[in-house]
């Protein structure tokens, strides 16, 4: 289930403030590569639960 548009405006990275895209295992920050998953339909915004991706 897509996360509401208006959640992604608001929404940015902990670690260095990027923005997030949403993916489908996870938000990802097109700044910092970090990787926050969503748990039953919420954003775990943590960055020790984040993991590094690659673009």
């Amino acid at each position: 289930m897509p996360l509401d548009p208006r959640l992604l405006e608001i929404l940015c990275c902990p670690a260095c403030h990027g923005d997030l895209v949403e993916r489908v295992d996870g938000l990802h920050c097109q700044g910092c590569g970090l990787l926050y998953p969503i748990e039953d339909g919420i954003p775990v915004m943590l960055v020790d639960q984040a993991k590094r991706v690659g673009q």
